[in-house]
């Protein structure tokens, strides 16, 4: 008629260790896929539009300016012209937006 607590917990089993953890499983599983995955693709794009980044370009840097790329220098610095003989030293990585690009030259 008793139930002892020994018995009681061992009614739970291991099944019920391995079913605990499944919410937290899928928690993780909905955060990849709806936060991590999307955000990793977004990295993903906007490296590949600064390593195509050629003289010519228009751009938008994340502090708003808007200008044309007049040199793409190796150290990860783009020389961004925002007015006629106005030219600004930017790093790479903070252009946010090209706006027009130009076509590369043929040979």
């Amino acid at each position: 008629m008793f139930v002892t607590p020994a018995f009681a917990q061992a009614a739970g089993g291991a099944g019920g260790a391995f079913a605990s953890f499944i919410p937290l499983i899928l928690i993780f599983a909905i955060m990849y896929f709806l936060l991590i995955r999307p955000q990793q693709k977004k990295v993903k794009e906007h490296q590949k539009m600064v390593e195509a980044l050629r003289r010519g370009d228009q751009v938008v840097t994340a502090g708003g300016l808007i200008g044309k790329v007049s040199k793409v220098k190796e150290d990860g610095e783009v020389e961004v012209e925002v007015a006629e003989g106005v030219r600004v030293r930017v790093v790479k990585h903070t252009i946010s937006q090209v706006l027009n690009k130009t076509e590369p030259a043929n040979s």
